[in-house]
């Protein structure tokens, strides 16, 4: 029996989101100040009232759940006396990787939010609006979806972004190209298929630009040896390396989120337990993927209590 914590992706971010926290927990609202002042933005007020359209935007809402994100986890370590050493891993979706090597010791906060804050400018600026697109295949096999990828590739770019759970896969490219996948697999038997309202085509080769940008801002980030090992997006595998690590944080930005294949890494390493910090998005993916392990969302004090319980 083991653990990982792991941490959210864009799409968990709602208004409100470390109110509960913030309220009862100084430690909580240290962070979110800390966050605040590396970025120069009240980006907390924002978390905590909106509007819901600004806190989507790209460059708020990865900074915002990352720090969310932490909030929850030192909130964890000060009131319940549990921290990140009593995984056996952590691991993120896409930015919540970066929440993950905070966690594990690997970022400073401040510097993870200057970091995320320069990648989401750099993903939205990487295309312009209304040239790229991603859609969500539900119901098809990863062969499937290559199928359908294969054939709107006639039309332009268009891949794999991300490999969520049995079923459920994220395509990404050129409107037209996604808009003719999308077709396929529909043709396919897929059972649902559907644009996404995202601002770019994210994790696909037309992020190049954004990748090329992020190269710069981690060139000079001092990234230390992680605590506890991190599954990461690009290998599926655990690594240690700092220097493997930073490369790696590159090519996530153009590479293929491998969600399925990490949880399935970290299973046959015996991690039955799945501790999300800050959101529940993973932990209900995990419902549709290996039903004899558990997800655990952590997110008010109720949730952090009967966890840390657990563990005693």
């Amino acid at each position: 029996m083991a653990l990982a914590f792991v941490f959210p992706g864009q799409g968990s971010q709602a208004v409100g989101m470390g109110e509960a926290l913030a309220s009862e927990f100084k430690v909580a609202r240290d962070v979110f100040e800390e966050v605040d002042e590396a970025l120069g933005q009240k980006l907390s007020h924002l978390m905590a009232s909106g509007p819901a359209e600004e806190l989507t935007l790209t460059e708020n809402a990865q900074p915002a759940i990352m720090a969310n994100s932490i909030a929850t986890m030192r909130v964890l370590k000060a009131e319940f006396g549990v921290d990140v050493t009593a995984a056996d891993y952590v691991a993120g979706h896409s930015l919540g990787e970066y929440s993950a090597l905070c966690a594990a010791g690997s970022l400073s906060l401040s510097r993870t939010a200057i970091l995320l804050k320069a990648r989401g400018q750099a993903m939205q600026k990487a295309v312009a609006k209304g040239v790229g697109a991603m859609a969500a295949l539900l119901g098809v096999t990863e062969e499937q979806a290559q199928a359908a990828v294969d054939k709107g590739s006639a039309k332009g770019v268009v891949t794999i972004a991300n490999d969520n759970a049995p079923g459920q896969i994220v395509i990404s490219g050129t409107l037209e190209a996604v808009e003719a996948a999308l077709a396929a697999a529909k043709d396919d038997g897929a059972r649902h298929a559907m644009m996404l309202d995202v601002s770019a085509p994210f994790h696909c080769p037309m992020m190049q630009p954004a990748a090329e940008a992020m190269a710069e801002a981690l060139a000079d980030a001092t990234i230390s040896a992680p605590v506890v090992p991190l599954v990461n997006n690009v290998s599926a595998e655990a690594v240690t390396d700092p220097e493997v690590i930073r490369a790696q944080l590159v090519d996530q930005v153009t590479g293929k989120v491998r969600w399925r294949e990490s949880v399935d890494w970290m299973h046959g390493q015996g991690v039955d337990r799945f501790a999300e910090a800050g959101s529940k998005v993973l932990s209900n993916m995990l419902k549709r993927h290996i039903r004899e392990a558990k997800g655990v969302p952590l997110i008010d004090r109720a949730t952090l209590e009967a966890f840390a319980e657990t563990l005693s």
